[in-house]
């Protein structure tokens, strides 16, 4: 019998689904863009029933293409977006609207927790500092703003474990996601009553999931879903993965030292670690591979800056022939990296060390040209990555190579930029969609097919290209680097 897995992965902007074999090799695809909603400056927010809908979507016309026999998908693993905020009441359906980690509104409360020490006691035992997207802070405006929608809560989900309670009517809380979302005690490796007690709201802890592996079954598909989607009920899904692991897991970084940076909505860089770092910007989680961590450093400063430049300049409209991407990578590469491009700042979504911060082009004349605008996103984007690779650096000694994924890594003009920038080679891996990858693994190693992760990642990953940098690029590319540097701070 043929061996197929499926992935879905629940994105900041989009829902993907892809049917993989059991090499790796993607069968088919499917994705749609999931329309977010801005009411307020800073408040970002997506109708959860739409975000089910869409996953509803992806997997009936993923399996419609990949003619694949629905009994032959063997398991299926979920990977979203991590921190952000998904309730359900008591009977399953939203309690309010789904948060994405890209909103800001409870800033407010970060202040006020660091002023009182509050921060401080949850450092202790989450191994990192809040912020105003993760899910304690958002319940406490929750809990302020609107206290109907925070008495109606039953579980408190993330992305893709409420995707997972939509597949199989079953709630857990899978590991790696909740470490990472400010909920967990990373000491003891299991939420704490006193973290509930520590910013006043006891009475969540109840309100957690069972806590599960990325490789435990996690419920199986209802016959409900199943005659909405095409799948066979009875499926198991795992407990699937955040989907910072499921793109080091697809891309390769599996061994303590391996150091990955995705390129998303979100700049995620980390590695992976036999013990967390305690730092002031740095962010612990419990990795999907058991005894190790992912140290991260991240902030929602990445390639999303250039999908925001794209519909706001109409590029899509104007492009007539061929891609747009490849129309852009044209545009950006006929630009030296010697000339004086103006200098952009990726905090259209704010920053790790403020959600209030803003975006910036600086230094625009007359003669600049779009191409010009646009290798000056290319580089602030790799400039925002190289500050946090900077930080996780101090605790480590330089990787053999980054392994680069997301949106960037498919762009030969950006990945040669991430090498001169960073004065280190990078390598890519052959697989467009990683999280897919990384979720489609955690099912095959939750139904036995693979033994662990390792195994898992012997057989379906499959390394790409490796960029060595330009050491005279590099030089140019540190002056730039300061001038960047010095907007940036201005702009936090």
């Amino acid at each position: 019998m043929s061996a197929y897995f499926m992935g879905l992965d629940n994105g900041g902007t989009a829902v993907k689904c892809v049917i993989f074999d059991d090499r790796g090799c993607e069968i088919a695809e499917a994705s749609v863009k999931t329309p977010v909603l801005s009411p307020r400056v800073h408040f970002e927010e997506r109708d959860m029933g739409e975000l089910w809908e869409a996953n509803v979507t992806v997997i009936s016309a993923c399996i419609q293409k990949s003619g694949v026999d629905p009994s032959d998908i063997l398991g299926i693993g979920c990977t979203g977006h991590g921190k952000g905020l998904y309730l359900v009441d008591s009977a399953g359906a939203p309690a309010y609207y789904g948060i994405p980690s890209t909103d800001a509104r409870a800033e407010s409360v970060i202040e006020a927790w660091e002023a009182s020490g509050v921060s401080d006691g949850l450092m202790e035992m989450t191994l990192h500092r809040p912020v105003a997207c993760q899910p304690l802070p958002l319940l406490a405006w929750l809990k302020e703003n609107e206290p109907e929608a925070y008495t109606r809560i039953r579980y408190i989900f993330e992305a893709k474990d409420y995707i997972r309670f939509c597949l199989t009517g079953e709630a857990y809380a899978e590991i790696t996601d909740y470490s990472g979302s400010g909920l967990m005690d990373l000491v003891r490796q299991d939420f704490n009553p006193r973290i509930c007690e520590a910013v006043g709201m006891p009475e969540l802890y109840c309100k957690f999931p069972p806590l599960r592996n990325s490789y435990d079954i996690c419920g199986r598909v209802t016959p409900e879903v199943a005659e909405m989607t095409g799948l066979r009920a009875g499926t198991p899904v795992s407990g699937g993965m955040f989907d910072i692991d499921a793109c080091a897991l697809a891309s390769g970084a599996i061994s303590s030292g391996d150091l990955c940076s995705i390129t998303g909505t979100w700049s995620i860089n980390e590695y992976v670690s036999d013990h967390p770092v305690v730092h002031a910007t740095t962010k612990n989680s419990l990795f999907c591979v058991p005894g190790y961590y992912l140290v991260e450093e991240s902030s929602a400063t990445s390639a999303g800056n250039l999908e925001w430049f794209i519909h706001l300049f109409g590029l899509r409209e104007t492009c007539k022939e061929g891609s747009v991407y490849e129309r852009i990578n044209t545009l950006v590469n006929g630009i030296s990296p010697t000339e004086n491009t103006p200098v952009y700042v990726p905090f259209l979504y704010g920053t790790n060390e403020s959600g209030r911060s803003l975006a910036a082009l600086e230094g625009l004349s007359h003669a600049h040209t779009v191409g010009h605008i646009l290798r000056a996103v290319y580089e602030g984007v790799v400039f925002s990555h190289y500050t946090h690779i900077l930080r996780l650096l101090e605790n480590r000694d330089p990787p053999a190579a980054i392994k680069l994924a997301g949106g960037a890594a498919r762009s030969r003009v950006w990945v040669q930029m991430f090498a001169d920038v960073c004065g280190l080679p990078v390598e890519t891996v052959e697989v467009n969609e990683l999280g897919t990858l990384g979720a489609a693994m955690s099912a095959a190693v939750a139904v036995g097919h693979y033994r662990d992760y390792h195994e898992a990642a012997e057989r379906m990953v499959s390394r790409g290209e490796l960029i060595l940098p330009n050491m005279e690029n590099h030089g140019i590319y540190m002056e730039k680097y300061q001038r960047y540097a010095v907007v940036a701070r201005m702009r936090i």
